[in-house]
């Protein structure tokens, strides 16, 4: 009585639907990201970084606030580890992220994407809350492997959103729906720098993970309560919310007889491999400021933890700012026919690319000047929030109906990125100086633009044949029957039936 008093209640507050699950998938990714960076966050003040001193004076080489010599003051933590220790714990995350991509595209498709979303969300949280149980008595083994573990959850959220938004994204709030959703990652790197910075330096880095993994599950609860698959099995969507995503997107309800995902047609899609490829490089130019960016800004700027948090988190308001101004501007240019769709997309995912590659090698150029290398790692990054209306919703574009398949395999294969960049750092910079740094911009640069030029000649925004089931289903029914005729009518026969009108 009292439930069907509250979805009457909720029924008439002519809420559309539509927006509170994008407002949710924004909270929803904002919590994976917020739990995700919160070691890269924390890592800072865990280790004990050794005394280095500097054997020259060079201008490449910034100079410590706290002291007026060459001598920098040890970060005093809890745990010795060197630069490829720390490598391989921040990139262990992304060995388990890329095995359930596809499994989570698979589930999101046959089930439905809202339990495939949570489920995926609500295991983060509980690897973020035995984070500090596990650091402290396994060391950097034990984080190793719920790093991985915590991959193999987190890995299931991209390409069931991708479902969910296919279900309830009309074609003309298409961009506006999925920027929205996909800024929750700029949102949470926001919340996760910059309180997590004040919540480090006041009560110590394991605090991050308890309050951070708390908010997760309280999140899930309220996803489970107000959030459902598709608009036929909400039970308090307006009839007129229904009516017109059934007459906008050509259905409500998911196709249960869906055919099966055309893995071998997907795998030889051009258009498919240049979104792989562009969003590779996306991902390497994201990864390497989401899981180093605290780090450069401690070890070569020499922000302490607080100060870290705060000016990490201006380049992620930027680009999150960005992300959801430019989903509305590509909406507004697609319905008033400024531009057609393929070209807006190439266009934003350009822009998406140069930019932040080029604001992190001026950053590296700018020296020691504090302000100026924030204002060039927050033009960069707000640039970044281009591929929010592109790259990220271009499997939307591509096929609507196997939209989660292809976020599985784009983010899946694009996410070795997330395996490499960490590691790779923490190789290229052992002494973490300017110089050693400005090599690893230098290589986000070239990424970027090469992965590109690739989405720019081989990539498109309309969606492709082989998106149409119905078609495909009668094709494979008319081979099979074809096949079956060549069997019973061997004399030839049945080849001349077949050329009958």
């Amino acid at each position: 009585m009292v439930l069907s008093g509250c979805l009457g209640i909720l029924r008439r507050a002519c809420i559309p639907q539509r927006y509170v699950l994008g407002v949710m998938g924004l909270l929803g990714m904002a919590n994976a990201y917020i739990m995700r960076a919160c070691l890269s966050i924390a890592i800072t003040a865990m280790v004990s970084h050794p005394k280095t001193t500097s054997t020259y004076i060079n201008e490449e080489e910034c100079p410590a606030s706290t002291s007026t010599n060459t001598t920098r003051v040890a970060v005093k933590g809890n745990f010795d580890w060197d630069e490829p220790t720390q490598g391989m714990i921040l990139s262990a995350f992304y060995y388990g992220y890329i095995i359930t991509h596809i499994p989570g595209g698979v589930l999101a498709q046959k089930f439905g994407g809202k339990y495939t979303f949570g489920l995926g969300i609500f295991s983060t949280a509980i690897v973020t809350l035995l984070t500090p149980v596990v650091a402290d008595y396994l060391g950097s083994t034990g984080i190793i492997i719920l790093r991985f573990l915590m991959g193999l959850g987190e890995g299931t959220t991209f390409p069931a959103l991708s479902t969910l938004l296919a279900q309830w994204a009309p074609p003309l709030e298409k961009s506006r729906l999925s920027s929205m959703c996909f800024a929750g990652v700029q949102l949470g790197m926001i919340i996760a720098t910059s309180l997590g910075g004040i919540i480090i330096q006041y009560d110590g880095w394991e605090s991050v993970f308890y309050v951070f993994g708390t908010v997760g599950l309280v999140w899930f609860i309220i996803w489970c309560l107000i959030c459902y698959s598709d608009p036929a099995s909400h039970p308090f969507i307006s009839d007129e919310e229904k009516s017109y995503l059934a007459e906008t997107i050509g259905g409500v309800e998911r196709d249960k007889d869906l055919a099966g995902t055309p893995w071998k047609i997907l795998f030889t899609s051009w258009p498919v491999w240049a979104l792989i490829i562009g969003e590779t490089g996306h991902d390497w130019g994201l990864y390497t400021l989401i899981t180093d960016l605290p780090k450069y800004m401690n070890d070569v700027m020499h922000f302490d933890i607080a100060e870290n948090g705060l000016v990490s988190a201006i380049p992620y308001l930027t680009m999150w700012i960005c992300s959801l101004l430019i989903g509305g501007l590509a909406d507004w240019m697609l319905t008033r026919n400024i531009m057609t769709i393929t070209p807006m997309r190439k266009l934003l995912a350009s822009v998406g690319a140069i930019g932040p590659g080029a604001g992190a090698v001026l950053a590296s150029y700018a020296g020691c000047d504090k302000l100026l290398v924030t204002i060039m790692f927050t033009i960069g990054m707000g640039l970044m929030g281009f591929c929010y209306a592109s790259l990220r919703v271009n499997s939307l574009d591509l096929s609507p109906n196997y939209a989660g398949s292809i976020m599985a395999i784009v983010n899946g294969l694009s996410s070795v990125s997330g395996m490499i960049t960490p590691y790779l750092i923490g190789v290229l910079t052992p002494n973490r100086s300017l110089r050693e740094w400005r090599v690893v911009f230098w290589i986000m640069f070239a990424v970027l633009f090469f992965s590109n030029c690739v989405f720019v000649w081989f990539g498109s925004g309309e969606v492709q044949p082989w998106n149409d089931t119905r078609k495909r289903k009668t094709s494979l029914q008319n081979g099979k029957e074809r096949h079956g005729a060549d069997h019973e009518h061997s004399d030839g026969i049945a080849f001349d039936e077949r050329k009958t009108p």
